[in-house]
């Protein structure tokens, strides 16, 4: 097959599949509001079960509403059939995806499910099958045309499915007012999480640090710098109070003074009046902010009396994944 030809096939794809999602936005109705209203108003889970594709798709979908503020999981059809019914609830409600409408071991859990009066909401590709005749809400998710040559591999329809299953919890999260704080704590390893939740004191350094006092000669300092491995070095008075940084580009700089001399005390080409932070709990995206606007690789963090407290390396904050 040509390098054209496999290009025009993967175009016509994305057109057969945009197509079916630009049909179905118009079919969308009162059935939709509903679905949206009967799931915000459930004061259990939100179970999804499926079968093959359909329950492939429907993983995704109770994974979705599960992340945006809906409480939801999937459960298989069969293994419901075998024990895992005991997990839907009477103040649950249940989201049954099947295209065909059909599904053999969806339909035979179907009973069980009315039988308990659980809301269900049926997506299934045509409203006189089994699936639609027993849901409380019908949400069609029928396409004209799978992607597939064939017609027979799901594409265009799954497509379809897991874009209601999108919108569905897009509606809900509007709904219920659902905010990127809250978003953020159902994916606190995420970088929106890190961003919102990750503080100073969650990263800083504060053993081992590489200090020294306001006498130490440059020539110490280098070494001190160079076992610290922060490209700093913390000038403490005797009290413990941060008086200045001497950093290696001070060291560089430094190289430029006629007077200089590896005898010297560090202080003298050290910057005395250092940016440093006094809030522990302050954001670690905001303290990214802060070092990158002042152009340092080192934030100390000091106490109320200006003792050190630990550091903020520019190196610990990408190692954790904060970005602003």
């Amino acid at each position: 097959m040509e390098e054209r030809e496999t290009i025009q096939i993967a175009k016509e794809v994305l057109r057969t599949e945009a197509q079916a999602l630009l049909d179905a936005q118009e079919r969308i109705d009162g059935a939709f509001v509903k679905a949206v209203e009967l799931i915000y108003g459930t004061k259990g889970k939100c179970i999804v079960t499926g079968v093959g594709k359909s329950g492939l798709v429907g993983a995704k979908i109770a994974a979705t509403l599960a992340s945006t503020g809906t409480s939801s999981f999937f459960i298989h059809p069969t293994e419901a059939l075998h024990g895992d019914l005991g997990m839907i609830g009477p103040e649950d409600l249940v989201v049954a995806i099947s295209y065909s409408g059909e599904s053999e071991e969806l339909i035979k859990i179907l009973p069980h499910i009315k039988r308990f009066d659980i809301p269900l909401i049926a997506m299934a590709g045509e409203e006189g099958s089994t699936l639609a005749r027993y849901g409380d809400v019908f949400l069609p998710i029928r396409v004209e045309k799978e992607a597939c040559p064939l017609g027979a591999a799901p594409t265009s329809s799954t497509t379809l499915t897991m874009a209601m299953g999108d919108a569905l919890a897009v509606a809900l999260m509007k709904r219920r007012g659902f905010k990127a704080e809250d978003f953020a704590s159902f994916h606190p390893g995420g970088s929106l999480g890190k961003r919102l939740f990750v503080k100073i004191e969650d990263l800083m350094r504060r053993e081992n640090l590489p200090v020294i006092t306001p006498r130490t000669s440059l020539k110490e300092a280098i070494v001190v710098m160079s076992e610290g491995r922060l490209g700093n070095v913390l000038i403490e008075d005797e009290s413990g109070r941060l008086v200045a940084v001497l950093s290696d580009g001070d060291v560089r700089r430094a190289l430029m003074d006629e007077r200089f001399s590896l005898e010297s005390e560090a202080i003298r080409y050290a910057n005395r009046t250092p940016r440093t932070c006094s809030n522990g709990r302050m954001l670690a995206s905001e303290a990214l902010e802060l070092i990158e606007n002042h152009k340092i690789q080192m934030l100390p963090i000091v106490d109320d009396k200006g003792r050190v407290q630990g550091v903020l390396h520019l190196h610990d904050l990408v190692e954790a994944g904060i970005k602003r």
